[in-house]
């Protein structure tokens, strides 16, 4: 599957974007198209290389027919030239030139008021005004009929406008025209504002990196930068790409990535990630990822293409806006129409309440203020260090009803000590530890980890033969010729060993040698910090908490009602926890159901929820693969944070919806009675898409 990415330079009509977006999908060889109204950024996935150009000029004559100052660049592929005009217009800036058309244009509008200028020379002079400021507009309506795509807003606009001179309404018409185009200048300006907004508070790429070379160092684009290679970092600058410290040790301000401004320490042979900030100290670093593999680079493309998962609000915005302007037309056709036929009405009369109805056609104010308002709630959550991969996602957390937890790591700290040996017949505790450390010596886990930290000794690998990991149980190895056993209940009970079973809130591995159980140790893991106040804070909201471990049930229990968390599952594999989340799912089909772990080792899990969270990802590459949502700190607050966010989008977005379609409605009612003008459907129109895409810059800010 290969991929096109076109950026749009000076794309600030969403209708045409909407209209561009379902062209490029319905395009032979296309797998799927996405344009992010926001960012100005078409992505569509292809069938085929070899079918790269031709689709690519395909896209490029629509983007033409549609929007003709749009500059269309291919960002895969820069050696070819896909420029439609050889420049940018770009419609949210204050050009000279419009700004001259519209106040020449207004000017001449005046003039048959204060001169009172009559008959043609009046004719004349509105006419000039006309064309002066809606000439642009008529040419590309023309255009567009002749390329088969009707119903946008500059069809609309010409016929309503030049229908208004037919019925003798010339200052109206030429009103209209005017106030409309001023009404595009804000709302350009509007959509670029909030453009700039969520730009700047993702303003966490590093512009440039120190490459050492040689004896000095030169300033280079973080691209051209190697793996091995070596850079410094300056107090003040941007960490460029991940590494390793090699030399120095300082203060990291995390916040950009995190949202936390507390500073974390770094020192030589620390691993440091893109994205941060260097508080003080100089930094060398080997470079250990090339920049698009990096964290900063992994971060930006995950918020970027957050837009391809629309939530279901926005989808059916777009639905909506492909049958609202038809049918508004085809009503205002029927209006024009039918009563001056059959009903004896005045064409006059009825002709101007259906130019009213064409005017308010558009739903602009919907399809650009609904994306703003996602995309800005993504952005207000991926300040707070919080990674949302969808507007999905992100519209999904207002439905949570349900929370499960894995255990460690995400509810526990995950960090493991030994706290307790026991042993029986004739083994004294230190024996038991060595069996257990030498059964442990080919373990990654944690568990095993801190047994061999407790043990503390050299460990003659010569000792162990035939090493086995059973899953979700432990592990058998021979030493010294023995036959050891270590891990829970169950792997002792499948080998019939009886067990002399403990309790405890910690983990317990039970040791088992030929056909006996010698002794039990506790690895013991605290809780998070702030955990308690963390779940009540989620339980206040209405979420039920459960919580998924392997440890036996009694442990699961304990560690549970120390948290807070309702209910508990324990004695569970990693194919049990699928099972077990399947069953919650079932129980609470009618609401979203979240699971939250640490990362990769709940894979599984976290692709089987409705929304999958991934804790502590700082660096963590596995950890933002692998779920919907990633909090980039180890902190379980940032999900009601997430939650607070979800909702002040959806409540914005909500907002917008309202205001639009209650605005036009009203319009269009008054307008059927013949008592709203064109003026008035001009506002409903450009006037309300300036006050929602406003509004939608609000979902940029949230307080904690």
């Amino acid at each position: 599957m290969a991929s096109i990415e076109l950026e749009l330079e000076g794309l600030n009509c969403a209708g045409c974007a909407s209209k561009i977006e379902k062209f490029s999908q319905d395009l032979d060889g296309v797998s799927s198209a996405n344009l992010d109204f926001v960012t100005k950024k078409l992505k569509v996935q292809i069938k085929d290389e070899k079918d790269r150009e031709e689709i690519v000029d395909s896209i490029t004559k629509t983007i033409n027919k549609l929007e003709p100052d749009v500059k269309v660049v291919d960002k895969l592929n820069l050696g070819k030239d896909h420029n439609i005009h050889g420049h940018s217009h770009d419609h949210g800036s204050i050009h000279k030139e419009d700004l001259i058309k519209i106040i020449i244009s207004g000017l001449l509008f005046i003039l048959p008021y204060i001169f009172k200028i009559e008959g043609t020379l009046r004719f004349g002079t509105y006419l000039l005004s006309y064309l002066i400021v809606g000439y642009e507009i008529i040419i590309i309506a023309i255009k567009n009929v002749l390329a088969g795509i009707p119903f946008d807003e500059n069809f609309l606009m010409t016929i309503a406008t030049i229908g208004a001179f037919i019925i003798g309404e010339y200052p109206e018409g030429v009103a209209v025209m005017l106030f409309y185009q001023v009404g595009e200048l804000f709302q350009g300006m509007a959509v670029n504002h909030s453009r700039s907004s969520i730009e700047s508070l993702m303003d966490i790429r590093p512009d440039y990196a120190n490459l050492v070379k040689g004896n000095e160092t030169v300033k280079v684009n973080p691209v051209e930068v190697n793996i091995d290679d070596y850079i410094v970092v300056k107090p003040g600058e941007k960490v460029p790409l991940d590494g390793i410290v090699v030399e120095g040790e300082s203060t990291l301000d995390t916040s950009n990535i995190t949202g936390e401004s507390v500073p974390r320490s770094i020192k030589v042979g620390d691993q440091i990630i893109s994205g941060v900030v260097n508080n003080q100290g100089l930094l060398k670093i080997k470079v250990n990822k090339e920049f698009k593999e990096s964290t900063i680079s992994k971060i930006l493309d995950l918020v970027e293409n957050a837009s391809s998962r629309k939530a279901p609000t926005e989808n059916f915005i777009t639905k909506f806006a492909r049958y609202y302007t038809p049918v508004v037309v085809y009503i205002a056709l029927a209006m024009g129409v039918i009563p001056p036929l059959f009903f004896n009405g005045s064409l006059k009369e009825w002709a101007y309440r259906a130019f009213v109805f064409l005017v308010i056609s558009c739903p602009c104010a919907l399809v650009i203020s609904i994306p703003l308002g996602f995309f800005g709630g993504i952005g207000a959550a991926s300040k707070k260090g919080i990674l949302i991969k969808g507007g999905n996602y992100l519209e999904g957390l207002n439905d949570v009803d349900t929370i499960v937890f894995d255990k460690t790591g995400t509810i526990t700290k995950g960090i493991f000590k030994v706290t307790k040996v026991e042993s029986y017949d004739n083994y004294s505790e230190e024996e038991i530890l060595e069996l257990a450390a030498y059964g442990e010596s080919y373990s990654n886990h944690p568990i095993g980890r801190s047994i061999i930290e407790a043990y503390n000794k050299n460990i003659n690998k010569e000792r162990i033969s035939n090493y086995k990991e059973v899953s979700g149980k432990g592990i058998q190895a021979d030493i010294d010729g023995n036959t050891v056993f270590l891990g829970n209940k169950g792997l002792l009970l499948d080998n019939n060993i009886h067990v002399r079973e403990r309790d405890s809130i910690g983990t317990i591995v039970y040791v088992g040698i030929n056909k006996k159980h010698v002794g039990t140790i506790i690895v013991s893991d605290e809780l998070k910090i702030g955990i308690q106040e963390d779940i009540k804070r989620l339980k206040s909201s209405g979420i039920k908490t459960i919580m998924l471990s392997g440890d036996n049930e009694d442990t699961a229990k304990k560690v549970a009602e120390l948290a807070g968390i309702d209910k508990s599952y324990g004695d569970l594999l990693p194919q049990d926890k699928v099972s077990a989340l399947e069953k919650i799912l079932k129980e609470n089909k009618d609401k979203k159901v979240v699971f939250v772990g640490d990362g990769v080792n709940d894979a599984p899990v976290l692709a089987r929820a409705d929304i999958g969270i991934s804790m502590g990802a700082l660096g963590s590459d596995a950890a933002i693969e692998a779920s919907d949502i990633v909090i980039m700190t180890d902190e379980i607050s940032k999900i009601s944070t997430g939650m607070k966010i979800a909702r002040n989008t959806k409540k914005i977005v909500t907002q917008n919806i309202v205001l639009a379609l209650g605005v036009k409605l009203i319009v269009l009612t008054l307008g059927a009675f013949g008592v709203a003008t064109m003026w008035e459907a001009v506002f409903a129109d450009v006037g309300v898409s300036v006050l929602a895409i406003f509004n939608s810059i609000r979902a940029l800010k949230v307080e904690d």
